[in-house]
């Protein structure tokens, strides 16, 4: 049975629609001006006259960015960083989560062991004995130091016990009857489907990768080593003229700072606005379900 609408009730929704609209623009807005600028020219960017929309359109400043070699190398660096580092992370938070997850009377030292993770959180080592312990390992200047320090966030193997404890228990009782161990009830049943929770997680590290820049710049020696956004951050502090051939006079002239800077930046952001729209539908999901425990 279709139920009438009241006044009230139209307005409450319309409202609703507005409101949500508005707040998706001022989140869209700054993107759409750092695209707006870097398909400007450099002096109609230079001089303030771009706003929502590209002024003397041009795509010389993605020519100059996908000519600069330096800027492909930290663009492909910050791939294998992503890459690895989600691979590594996801695999040890599952291992990590699955047995945190465990009743007290099936795994004894399970609460000592989610104080020990969660004492982490609380204090940390420092940053000397942690750049330290990197380079008496060896890692320096390798991709290796992007991704093991940083490799079993604590706050993900949290989120994802808090699902798996969450899941009925018949479950694992029944794989334990048909002969399965923990192994296969993990990878056959729990693995499966927490898909919402581990697609969370995922976003979390793969987002997490991709705009780390800090340890970039602390753990690689050499600009040609550093990731993507530790080299974005090196060149918006600087001038970035010094990739620029003296006779490309032609692109000079339809070129400014900002603009090659904004093209950088949007270029930088596009593969983790790509990624969003197909893991939304899991994200409230996992994030409700691992954050309450049954």
């Amino acid at each position: 049975m279709r139920h009438q609408l009241t006044m009230g009730r139209r307005l409450f929704l319309i409202g609703n629609v507005v409101f949500l609209a508005l707040i998706s623009f001022a989140c869209l807005m700054p993107i759409i001006h750092i695209l707006a600028i870097s398909l400007s020219s450099g002096a109609a960017a230079s001089a303030g006259k771009v706003l929502l929309w590209p002024v003397d359109f041009t795509t010389a400043a993605y020519d100059n960015v996908f000519g600069k070699p330096e800027y492909l190398r930290a663009f492909w660096i910050s791939v294998q960083r992503v890459v690895l580092g989600t691979a590594i992370s996801m695999f040890l938070t599952i291992l990590t989560a699955y047995p945190l997850s465990k009743d007290p009377r099936v795994f004894r030292l399970r609460t000592f062991y989610v104080w020990v993770f969660v004492f982490t959180i609380l204090f940390s080592g420092g940053l000397i004995p942690w750049y330290m312990t990197i380079k008496t390992l060896g890692l320096i200047d390798t991709v290796w130091a992007l991704v093991l320090p940083g490799a079993l966030p604590v706050f993900n193997v949290i989120l994802l016990l808090n699902f798996y404890r969450s899941l009925p228990k018949e479950l694992e009782e029944s794989a334990r009857i048909d002969g399965a161990g923990h192994f296969a009830t993990l990878w056959k049943i729990y693995a499966p489907l927490s898909l919402p929770a581990l697609a969370t997680t995922g976003l979390f590290t793969v987002v997490g990768h991709w705009n780390s820049w800090f340890d970039g710049m602390i753990l690689m020696n050499h600009p040609d080593k550093y990731p993507l956004q530790t080299f974005l951050q090196t060149i918006i502090i600087n001038m970035d003229f010094r990739f620029i051939k003296a006779q490309d006079a032609e692109l000079l002239v339809k070129l400014s700072d900002r603009t090659s800077k904004a093209a950088q930046i949007f270029v930088a952001a596009f593969p983790v606005l790509l990624v969003y729209p197909f893991l939304q539908r899991f994200f409230i999901k996992g994030i409700v379900m691992g954050s309450v425990k049954e």
